[in-house]
């Protein structure tokens, strides 16, 4: 492991037990016994460090899915929806600290001023649920899946998947315990036998959609 990885994974340790705020650089030089004039070499300003910790998780999930991907052969669009969102919880565990960075506050409010953060918070969403909207279009082809948006349907599906990883970061739930749950669920939800039926659109429910992070157009 090179010096700047051992920097990033002591640093992800740090932010995510801590808090970044709470994060001094003399604590991620303690704990690595590299110099803090080296780190910030390396990394600039402790925002630089975060910044490429966001990057560095952006890049392996991209990179895992692809291989992931690969390895793997799927029946049908419904499979590959199922192995998605497996994959996801797997992701999650094996990469713990990463993730419990993304249900931290701090991340978002440095979005609302940082267009860098911002660009790799939507990346590492929208690389999860653009797989999943690949999934159940590949279902609507194959039949395994019934007519729906697609778009909206992955949104749905990551927010209930993202909802248990949030259960294991505050220890409230163990995900695993509700796998076969989830699978099931997803199942009722994406089977063609199922019936879409959107609400009439009225009031304020009319204009509801996905939104950037900070709520802009």
């Amino acid at each position: 492991m090179t010096r700047k990885e051992v920097i990033l994974q002591a640093a992800s340790r740090l932010f995510s037990d801590k808090g970044f705020k709470e994060t001094s650089i003399s604590d991620i030089s303690e704990v690595t016994s590299v110099a803090e004039g080296t780190i910030f070499y390396h990394y600039k300003s402790k925002e630089g460090l975060f910044l490429a910790i966001l990057e560095g998780l952006k890049d392996e999930i991209v990179s895992g899915y692809d291989q992931y991907f690969q390895e793997k052969k799927f029946a049908s669009g419904l499979d590959m929806v199922e192995g998605a969102i497996g994959y996801y919880l797997y992701l999650a565990g094996m990469k713990e600290d990463r993730f419990h960075l993304l249900h931290h506050r701090y991340p978002y409010e440095l979005a609302a001023v940082n267009p860098v953060c911002r660009e790799h918070l939507e990346a590492i969403y929208n690389c999860v649920v653009d797989i999943f909207e690949q999934a159940i279009r590949r279902g609507q082809k194959d039949g395994s899946i019934g007519p729906m948006p697609a778009r909206k349907m992955a949104l749905i599906l990551f927010s209930m998947v993202d909802g248990l990883v949030r259960f294991k970061t505050y220890n409230l739930y163990d995900p695993g315990g509700l796998y076969n749950e989830l699978i099931s669920a997803t199942r009722r939800m994406l089977r063609k036998t199922s019936s879409y039926q959107p609400l009439e659109k009225s009031g304020r429910n009319e204009d509801l959609k996905a939104e950037p992070l900070d709520g802009t157009q």
